[in-house]
């Protein structure tokens, strides 16, 4: 069980990592909505109350999607 937690708990940040656009609005709008998926997916997987999960799991994919550069990643 504990093992499903944490995979449950590290998808929603390499979710978040897969944030896109050209502006840093652009970026935090596309991560905070992947991000705020990814924890009401999770929340609801653990049966938990989903307003939470996707409330941070939102900010948390807004903040990594402003912090990234356009096109981030190796090229």
């Amino acid at each position: 069980m504990k093992t499903k937690f944490i995979s449950l708990a590290v998808i929603p940040l390499f979710l978040s990592l897969s944030a896109c656009g050209d502006t840093w609005g652009q970026r935090a709008v596309t991560g905070g909505g992947i991000g705020a998926g990814a924890g009401l997916a999770v929340g609801a997987l653990a049966g938990w109350p989903l307003i939470g999960p996707a409330l941070v799991g939102g900010i948390v994919g807004a903040g990594v999607g402003a912090a990234t550069t356009p096109g981030g990643g190796a090229r």
